[in-house]
C-alpha cells in the first residue's frame, strides 16, 4: 500500500495546485533517473511520487482520495476492497496524458513538461525509445481482489469486469481456480512515464463459498439428506454435483456417515477431474407417531450397541 500522497509530496492538505506542482518537480530533480542512475531506491521514490503527483494533480482524483473513494494508488475502494475490478458498472480511476491535461485532468503542467523543464526538451541523455526528459519507465502495476463465485472458480467462466479507467474488460477464469492465486492483464496497470509502456493488472481471486459444494484440492465434497426408509432398504436419490443432479444408488443399512464415490466429478484441471465424494446423513421425519410407536415396540437382534467400544 502506498503512503499518502499529501506525506510523499511533503505538502499539506491545503496545499494549492502550485505548491503541489513545485513539491513534485523538486522531488523529480533529485529522484529522478537520469540523475541517479542505478539507485533503485531513489527509482522507487521517484516511481512514488509520480503516483502521488498524478492524484493530487487532477482535482477530481484529489477530491475523491480526499472522500476515502480511491486509495494512495488511485485504486477504488468499497466492496471490492483491494480495489478490485467491479462487474459491470463503472468507475473512475488513476490516468494520465504524457501530452498534457486530458479529459478530466487537473490542467497542470503535464510530467512530460515538467522533465522538459528539468533537462531540457530532448535533453538527459535521450536517445532510442526515451522519452521527454530523456527518462522512459514502465508504469506501475495495479493490484485489484476480485470475488468468483464457486461453480465459476470451479468450471472456469468469462466475466465482463470494469477497471479503474472506466474499461470494461473480458476476463477469463480458468477452471480450477483457488482463493489467493492472481491473474495478469497486461497492460492494464498505471501509465508509464516519457512513453513508457503501461504496468498490468494484477487481479487476485477470492472463491466464494459455496452453500452446498465444500472443495479440497480437486475434489468436491457433499453432504447428502436421505430417509430412515432409503437407508435401511437402499435406493435410489439424486445427488447434486457441480454439472447438475445425478442418480446414485443407496446401499441397503447405509449409515449417517457412510461415504460414495462418484469418480470423474469434481474439479477439472490441466485436463484431469477430481472426484465427488457424498456424505450421507439420515435424517428422521419431524413428529411421526407411526415411526414412533414402530420403534417403541422394536427390539434389535443380537448384540447391537451402537456405543460398543466407546472408552469411559
Amino acid at each position: 500500500m502506498a503512503d499518502d500522497p499529501y506525506k510523499l509530496l511533503g505538502v499539506s492538505k491545503n496545499a494549492s495546485k502550485d505548491e503541489i506542482r513545485k513539491a513534485y518537480r523538486k522531488l523529480a530533480k533529485e529522484l529522478h533517473p537520469d540523475v541517479r542512475p542505478g539507485d533503485k531506491a531513489a527509482e522507487d521514490k521517484f516511481k512514488a511520487a509520480t503516483t502521488a503527483f498524478n492524484i493530487l494533480s487532477d482535482p477530481d482524483k484529489r477530491a475523491r482520495f480526499d472522500r476515502g473513494e480511491i486509495d494512495a494508488e488511485g485504486n477504488e475502494r468499497g466492496p471490492f476492497a483491494g480495489g478490485g475490478p467491479r462487474p459491470g458498472g463503472r468507475q473512475q480511476g488513476y490516468s494520465y496524458s504524457s501530452h498534457g491535461a486530458g479529459p478530466g485532468g487537473g490542467g497542470f503542467e503535464d510530467i512530460g513538461d515538467i522533465f522538459a523543464d528539468l533537462f531540457g526538451r530532448g535533453g538527459g541523455g535521450g536517445g532510442p525509445g526515451r522519452g521527454r526528459g530523456g527518462f522512459r519507465t514502465r508504469g506501475d502495476d495495479v493490484r485489484y481482489k476480485l470475488d468468483v463465485d464457486f461453480l465459476d472458480a470451479a468450471k472456469g467462466a468469462t466475466k465482463s469486469v470494469t477497471m479503474a479507467d472506466g474499461k470494461s474488460l473480458n476476463l477469463k477464469i480458468p477452471a480450477g481456480i483457488e482463493t489467493g492465486k492472481t491473474l495478469r492483464l497486461k497492460g492494464q496497470g498505471h501509465p508509464g512515464a516519457g512513453g513508457g509502456p503501461s504496468g498490468d493488472a494484477l487481479v487476485e481471486v477470492r472463491v466464494k463459498d459455496h452453500p452446498t459444494f465444500t472443495r479440497e484440492g480437486d475434489d468436491i465434497r457433499v453432504e447428502l439428506p436421505i430417509t430412515l426408509k432409503e437407508a435401511v432398504e437402499g435406493a435410489k436419490v439424486a445427488t447434486p454435483t457441480i454439472d447438475g443432479a445425478v442418480n446414485i444408488t443407496v446401499p441397503k443399512n447405509s449409515n449417517t456417515g457412510s461415504v460414495l464415490r462418484l469418480r470423474g466429478k469434481g474439479v477439472e484441471r490441466q485436463g484431469k477431474r477430481g472426484d465427488q465424494f457424498v456424505r450421507l446423513k439420515v435424517v428422521l421425519p419431524d413428529n411421526d407417531p407411526e415411526l414412533a410407536r414402530f420403534v417403541e415396540g422394536w427390539t434389535p437382534k443380537g448384540d447391537y450397541n451402537p456405543r460398543k467400544g466407546m472408552a469411559g
